[in-house]
């Protein structure tokens, strides 16, 4: 009786372990080209503002030193100076399908080389696309690159399309469209909330548990104004937010496709596809016609619709 109770303990104290919804945030793109609904320091210092009101913690910035203007380079400056961290997006954010591997390499070490000067710059790389190398030679070659310098390849799990919202958004400010900024803020997190759980049931599917997830988001306005917002829908729906460090930590961190591939849907994808899937690896609202429809309907105000 007693070992049985013991053992009953035991498996109740594992469920919330197991099926834990824990998330690490990270920006890539920066310092991302900013002259439309925000100038570059209101969008950072709306940002970190929105940040620490909103208790997200330490984020991490991935940064392409090529946009390292004046300007640029400042903004970055409030991102490190306020604890951010900064990794590695490459200099001038490379196609590797379309880069040779001396190329991209080289890409890569001179971003590597301007980054020192931030105090919170770690040794994190974020592929730009997510492409990690078609072929058996350019994948290996830039792996050892990564170990050379002491680099964790810093993988996501959550993928989505914000980067195209933002696009529909500044699109609407220039052409003079009126946006209901609230229902903006509506239609984003219910976006990104949707590929969320997409994402984390088939890492349950296939992994048995909810495991540490990393979230691909991007320096822009739309995620200075509502990262707030997403931050509060995260923790009414049972998520915690937690440092990227510790989301690396997972058993996951360690996992390695066998075969190369040209598109890369985030780790989950990537365990999915080499446990049979071969359909369905990005969520449905990564898809541009998809989106600006939702967009036109619901943030559009109604005169110009």
């Amino acid at each position: 009786m007693q070992c049985s109770v013991i053992l009953l303990i035991i498996y109740l104290l594992a469920i919330p372990v197991a099926n834990a919804k824990q998330l690490a945030i990270t920006f890539d793109d920066a310092p991302r080209k900013a002259d439309g609904y925000f100038d570059g320091p209101t969008r950072a210092k709306t940002l970190i503002e929105n940040l620490e009101e909103y208790k997200v913690g330490k984020v991490a910035f991935f940064s392409n030193t090529q946009s390292f203007d004046k300007e640029g380079l400042e903004r970055m400056h409030l991102y490190d100076k306020a604890g951010h961290i900064i990794g590695n997006h490459t200099h001038s954010h490379p196609n590797f399908l379309e880069t040779g591997l001396s190329t991209y390499q080289t890409d890569f070490l001179q971003a590597h080389q301007l980054l020192q000067q931030f105090d919170n710059f770690k040794p994190y790389f974020r592929f730009p696309y997510l492409r990690e190398g078609e072929t058996v030679e350019k994948r290996d070659g830039i792996r050892g690159l990564l170990q050379e310098n002491n680099y964790q390849n810093a993988y996501i799990t959550l993928n989505n399309y914000d980067w195209y919202i933002e696009e529909l958004f500044q699109t609407a400010v220039k052409d003079g469209k009126p946006v209901d900024m609230e229902r903006l803020s509506n239609f984003y997190v219910d976006v990104l909330m949707a590929s969320i759980k997409y994402y984390d049931d088939m890492a349950i599917k296939y992994l048995g548990r909810s495991p540490k997830h990393v979230i691909l988001l991007h320096e822009m306005d739309i995620s200075a104004l509502f990262i707030g917002d997403l931050a509060e829908r995260l923790r009414q729906e049972g998520w915690e937010i937690i440092p990227l460090k510790e989301a690396y930590r997972d058993p996951i961190a360690k996992y390695q496709l066998a075969q190369p591939i040209k598109y890369n849907p985030g780790r989950i994808g990537e365990i999915a596809l080499a446990k049979g899937q071969k359909k369905n690896l990005w969520h449905y609202t990564l898809d541009e016609s998809y989106l600006e429809k939702r967009f036109n309907q619901e943030v559009l105000l109604m005169s110009d619709r």
